[in-house]
């Protein structure tokens, strides 16, 4: 995208010529709107996982499957133990007893972390959260992820297959799994989402 006026370089802001929007003509291409929009800093991408070798459950739908494949080869290439609970195809299929399943395995202890995909991520975080003790969260985005392990505690990764690509998956993996859980302050509110499963 090519930048006029300010400098894309000098911090956050940049015109960029916005080709083209629909008119309601529906002719698109008919005219080209000039906006200006604020630019977040990048972050710098990490080389690799900085943890200790861990045990990880994972499973999809038939929309993350391939993106779980991935992620499968990508975590046991990095030392990791993978549980790969499914699906094992593209063909259709419900997710919420296999996210269930990976909930199940992180609250029994056979898992350190969880990690569940669907299109969006949004259903296969609710089926997963359906599991007492489990703290699904879910993360199209390094900060959220970041944030989930350092204020959340959370123990389960969902991830929109149809909504990050393959690189920013795994920088988002990444950086759950090798982000501590800060305590404090955070440790009290946490303890107060387990009381808050107590009362059902």
């Amino acid at each position: 995208m090519k930048g006029t006026g300010a400098k894309a370089s000098s911090g956050l802001s940049m015109r960029c010529n916005c080709w083209p929007t629909p008119t309601i003509t529906g002719v698109r291409g008919s005219k080209l709107i000039i906006s200006t929009y604020l630019i977040a800093p990048v972050l710098p991408k990490m080389k690799a996982m900085s943890t200790a070798p861990l045990r990880i459950a994972i499973g999809s739908d038939h929309a993350g499957f391939d993106l779980k494949q991935h992620l499968v080869a990508f975590l046991t290439a990095a030392g990791h133990t993978v549980d790969d609970q499914g699906t094992h195809s593209t063909e259709s299929c419900d997710y919420p007893p296999i996210c269930a399943g990976v909930g199940r395995t992180v609250r029994d202890g056979k898992a350190d972390f969880g990690i569940v995909m669907g299109g969006s991520g949004q259903g296969e975080q609710l089926a997963a959260n359906k599991v007492r003790g489990v703290r699904a969260a879910l993360c199209n985005d390094l900060y959220t992820a970041r944030m989930a392990r350092q204020h959340n505690d959370a123990n389960v990764l969902s991830i929109g297959a149809r909504v990050v690509g393959i690189g920013l998956a795994e920088e988002i993996v990444t950086t759950f799994i090798s982000t501590a859980f800060e305590g404090g302050r955070h440790a009290r509110r946490v303890a107060m989402l387990s009381e808050l499963e107590n009362e059902f």
